[in-house]
């Protein structure tokens, strides 16, 4: 599995990145994290507001940081 966390690298993208490994942590799970801070790269997601959460190249949250349990519940569903 491959998470992309999008963003410039503000304090909201680190703590969804954060938010993110606490996550796969509490499901034992592993998974690569890239954070992407190209504003290009991001426009080819569709993403307008960030921080944004990509897993396996499908958009699963954008504008919000996600709390851990809300991660887990994105995962469980993909």
């Amino acid at each position: 599995m491959i998470i992309k966390i999008l963003g410039s690298g503000c304090r909201n993208c680190v703590n969804l990145e954060k938010n993110t490994k606490q996550a796969l942590k509490e499901m034992g799970k592993e998974a690569e994290i890239i954070k992407v801070t190209d504003i290009k790269e991001i426009m080819t997601y569709g993403v307008m507001s960030t921080p944004a959460l990509v897993i396996d190249e499908k958009v699963v949250s954008y504008g919000k940081v996600l709390k851990p349990k809300d991660i887990i519940k994105i995962l469980e569903e993909n």
